[in-house]
């Protein structure tokens, strides 16, 4: 069973048991949810990345350092 088939099937699920408006509720919080998230995870990586030039802005580290060498 491919990914679309499960999901589908989750949702046929969750319609039966929790009926319509709720799923729909429910569906919406997911949503809102996912798209925090990924705002924090963006917020997150603009600071490390900041973090990171300004250490490298002050000769803290190199490159080399971040490829692994």
């Amino acid at each position: 069973m491919g990914f679309g088939m499960e999901l589908l099937f989750v949702l046929m699920l969750g319609l039966l048991i929790l009926g319509p408006k709720r799923l729909h509720g429910i569906l919406g919080h997911l949503a809102r949810t996912k798209v925090e998230l990924e705002n924090a995870a963006r917020g997150l990586k603009s600071q490390l990345d900041a973090e990171l030039d300004a250490a490298r802005g002050e000769g803290k580290i190199n490159r080399s350092h971040e490829s692994g060498d």
